[in-house]
């Protein structure tokens, strides 16, 4: 019988395959169209995953989890410059000089992002959450990403 990811297995799925698309992106040549077509892969993977880690896992980290409220803080902060990269990256296209240096300061912003939640809210949230809740949030996940995709 094979077991379903919890929320957290769900969501650090996602970020392996941002991690990926980031070093797709960085490999491909400078101003190959390819970049471009990747972003906007990488685009929608980010907003479709920070929507869901905003909406499903930070409520309960931000009641459940001690020093929740900055753990969550913390994380929006970091959505919130990962979308203004991204737009701002939309807005060019992959030979634009801006592009690089954009993208540049997206994958850190990224990287970064991933491993503080990879580091201090993932194992706060598994501390704090119990597993049927962490289980529950993961079907809820995977059903609305079914339905996006439907």
């Amino acid at each position: 019988m094979s077991r379903r990811p919890d929320i957290l297995g769900e969501f650090t799925a996602d970020h392996r395959a941002v991690t990926e698309l980031l070093d797709r992106i960085e490999a491909a040549p400078s101003g190959a169209a390819e970049r471009g077509e990747l972003v906007t892969r990488l685009t929608d993977l980010l907003f479709t995953h920070c929507a869901a880690e905003e909406e499903h896992l930070f409520p309960a980290i931000q009641h459940d989890v001690p020093d929740g409220g900055g753990l969550v803080f913390g994380s929006i902060h970091d959505h919130l410059a990962i979308g203004q990269y991204l737009a701002d990256l939309q807005g060019l296209g992959p030979a634009d000089p801006a592009f690089d240096t954009l993208l540049r300061g997206l994958a850190d912003t990224v990287r970064r992002h991933l491993a503080r939640e990879e580091e201090a809210l993932f194992p706060a949230a598994r501390k704090a959450l119990p597993a049927a809740e962490r289980a529950a949030l993961g079907e809820r996940v995977r059903a609305e990403r079914a339905e996006l995709d439907g």
